[in-house]
């Protein structure tokens, strides 16, 4: 669980986010706080990101914790959320997520900007020497996910590079979905209007029709 309110809030809505833009994918797997083993019949061989996203794995199966030997490959990319009393373990990780785990893309963010400058700071992991990930206009560019990580105030959100928008966080996403059931619901009544005031139009044409037709 997140240490603090910010840290859960920005966890829950990353994990939230993520699921929604993968909606689509079943070979994407997106989990929070899960338990991944890496060593077979050794239960204290474990770590547990803030979140991971694995390409390439099923994600409908199901899973009490991640058996890196029964999956077959790590995370691609993980996310901590970190903070001045949780940096060192959070830094101490990296050489278990790229000499065991395997993983690509190593983001850390420090919601309270309490000692990464900026906030959001991400490392591709390769053998031999790490190096940092690329930005493009101060956004960190994640090749995993397509997507690019911003610090907005206190949250970390998620940017489309090739829709040039924002992901929608779960707040926004309910008000969008809200406010396209509005303009459904409107759109169906001017629809009800409109025949309604056809069918009246009608009726006066066929009841002026038939007038006529007892004067003549």
């Amino acid at each position: 669980m997140g240490e603090t309110p910010v840290h859960f809030r920005n966890l829950s809505y990353l994990r939230e986010t993520l699921d929604v833009w993968y909606a689509s994918d079943p070979q994407v797997f997106v989990a929070a706080n899960l338990f991944i083993y890496y060593v077979p019949g050794d239960r204290l061989k474990h770590v547990s990101p803030d979140l991971f996203v694995v390409r390439g794995v099923p994600k409908d199966k199901p899973r009490k914790k991640y058996l890196l030997w029964e999956e077959g490959k790590g995370p691609d990319l993980v996310v901590e959320l970190t903070s001045a009393g949780t940096c060192d373990e959070d830094l101490d990780k990296k050489w278990l997520y790229r000499d065991i785990l395997g993983v690509r893309e190593y983001v850390l963010f420090d919601p309270y900007a309490e000692y990464l400058d900026p906030a959001p700071q991400g490392v591709l992991l390769q053998a031999g020497h790490d190096v940092p990930m690329p930005m493009v206009s101060g956004l960190l560019v994640s090749e995993v996910l397509g997507l690019h990580f911003e610090a907005d105030s206190e949250d970390l959100r998620l940017y489309d590079p090739a829709a040039a928008q924002w992901l929608r966080t779960p707040p926004e996403e309910r008000e969008f979905a809200a406010q396209m059931a509005a303009k459904l619901d409107q759109t169906m009544a001017d629809k009800a209007r409109l025949e309604q005031e056809l069918a009246e139009l009608r009726q006066r044409l066929t009841d002026t029709g038939g007038s006529e037709a007892r004067q003549v």
